[in-house]
């Protein structure tokens, strides 16, 4: 017994250690994300009241087109980055009351906002040609920076989007001249001004220029968390490009919490942080922030960020489903495996101290003799014999049971990890599900497959010198894929040592009665008497 309490000590204490180990900040950042994205009902919620009070308010200022215009576009910007076909709507609505104002620069106004937003939704073609229609010069100051800027970031999409390496260094261009032109539309040390400074740092890969801009936008007063999240989110690229994932990392957790908090759907933020988390190992995270990148995509018809979401997602959901189906098979196998070892352990163990009283009583009648002598010289080898060979079974089996065990110890780990998290989200039925489909019949079969393996390494010519105990009609003949039948597997665990019917009985899984019948039934077929059958087979010499 002490034997077995120190093998499953070792056993237990050798499982690897799988944790996904976070720095402090970055572990912090992460709890505080998961908990924005539990209340992200109720942010999207304050969103939907204020746009509902908006929308209220612009239905009731009828017959005044120019206070139903600024009322459209305050909706405006409350869908620009939350819901494409609602942006794109009052787009039509504010340019149709431009018109019907007869004012030409409320008009390009529209145009402006209606290009923004077709970009945000992946639509470049629609996005070049509408901002091709505008004429900057009946543009205010502010809206010729949105203008120009615009154009920045059309050209800067594209050439992320193009991914060619022919075109992208001239979108690339294009991008950094019209950011050029956008400076001298914005005041000096303003938000508008630094924020166009880091996109510039961002296409020319300058980090220290934009981690400067980055802290100085940090120190403005009134920051918005939307205009956050969009400079963590730029100055995250950066240090990706010099290969600092940590700051990166924790740059984009920033930029998602601020996202989630704001009610932003039109983000890519949430959808790196999952194929960091992945490329980290925490799968539980990756599929979180996956499947909310997706959905948020999805509800704001982002067409270019749905394209780039589906490829990593169906890696994390391949991933998801292989550990699913590896958790399927442990539940239940585990207690199996571990209470056939140890039964096999404390075998082996009952056969050494055997071996090792005969070794004892060997050495005292040595000295009797010079005859005993010799003859207990002789006795001593074949016991030496006999404890190598022990030994070596027992080496191959604690071997074998400790390397499945383990395995099998892990797939519980992982299929705990998912019980717990069904049963976090109470989905109690799933959970069964995945407790039931456990197949034990399967897994005890795996498990016999793999005895038989080691049994026959051991004692490769069990088979051909137990067939020899009997008469030609009367012996085993396998199938061609078939190591052992049930017959000879009890046999061969009686050549290990364990001869008790009932313990052979709980290591096949069968009846104690079923167990004495086969026994009764092979040792009638033998041409041997019943009481020296066992004998001969504990005879059978191993390799």
């Amino acid at each position: 017994m002490k034997l077995l309490t120190v093998l499953l000590g070792f056993l237990l204490s050798s499982l690897p250690f799988c944790a996904f180990a976070e720095s402090g900040k970055a572990d912090s950042l992460l709890t505080e994300l998961n908990q924005a994205l539990a209340h992200k009902n109720e942010y999207d919620g304050q969103r939907l009241n204020r746009i509902a009070v908006l929308t209220s308010d612009f239905i009731a200022s009828q017959a005044n087109n120019a206070a139903k215009f600024e009322l459209g576009l305050r909706i405006y910007d409350e869908y620009k980055a939350f819901k494409y076909d609602s942006a794109f709507v009052y787009c039509q609505k504010i340019k149709r009351l431009a018109e019907a104002l007869k004012q030409p620069e409320k008009i390009e106004i529209a145009k402006l906002k209606l290009a923004f937003v077709m970009l945000s939704s992946g639509l470049f073609k629609e996005t070049f040609e509408t901002l091709d229609s505008i004429d900057p010069g009946r543009l205010s100051e502010a809206d010729k920076h949105n203008f120009y800027f615009l154009k920045a970031r059309a050209y800067s999409d594209l050439g992320d989007f193009n991914q060619d390496q022919t075109f992208r260094p001239v979108y690339y261009k294009k991008a950094l001249a019209y950011a050029d032109t956008t400076l001298q539309f914005c005041p000096p040390g303003s938000y508008e001004y630094l924020s166009v400074q880091e996109f510039r740092a961002q296409k020319t890969g300058n980090l220290a220029a934009g981690l400067a801009v980055y802290n100085q936008i940090r120190r403005l007063p009134h920051l918005g968390l939307h205009q956050l999240a969009v400079s963590a989110s730029t100055l995250a690229y950066l240090y990706e490009l010099e290969g600092q994932e940590d700051k990166a990392f924790e740059l984009l957790l920033v930029s998602a919490i601020a996202d989630v908090k704001t009610a932003t759907k039109e983000t890519v933020a949430i959808f790196k942080l999952s194929d960091y988390c992945y490329r980290r190992g925490d799968l539980k995270n990756a599929y979180t922030f996956i499947k909310e990148a997706r959905d948020g995509a999805a509800f704001y018809k982002a067409r270019q960020r749905q394209i780039e979401i589906s490829h990593i997602s169906s890696i994390i959901e391949g991933q998801k489903i292989n550990i699913i189906e590896n958790q399927r098979k442990s539940l239940k196998t585990y207690a199996v495996i571990m209470t056939l070892l140890a039964v096999v352990v404390i075998g082996f163990a009952v056969a050494n101290f055997r071996q090792l009283g005969k070794l004892r009583k060997a050495g005292r009648l040595i000295f009797a003799t010079n005859k005993e002598l010799r003859e207990r010289n002789e006795e001593l080898r074949q016991l030496n014999h006999g404890l190598n060979e022990a030994n070596k079974i027992k080496d191959e089996y604690i071997g074998f049971y400790f390397h499945n065990s383990s395995q099998y110890i892990d797939k519980i780990e992982v299929l705990k990890k998912r019980i717990e998290n069904l049963l976090d989200t109470k989905q109690y039925g799933a959970a069964q599900k995945l407790v039931d489909s456990v197949n034990i019949k399967n897994e005890r079969n795996e498990l016999l497959k793999g005895f038989d393996t080691v049994f026959l390494r051991l004692f490769p010519n069990f088979i051909t010198q137990f067939n020899a105990l009997f008469e030609e009609d009367e012996r085993i003949k396998l199938l061609e894929d078939q190591l052992l039948t049930t017959e000879l597997r009890i046999f061969a665990l009686i050549r290990l040592g364990i001869d008790d019917s009932e313990q052979i009985s709980r290591m096949l899984g069968y009846s104690i009665n079923t167990i004495y019948s086969y026994k009764t039934r092979v040792k009638k077929r033998s041409f041997l008497p019943n009481e020296e059958f066992e004998a001969r087979i504990q005879a059978i010499q191993a390799v």
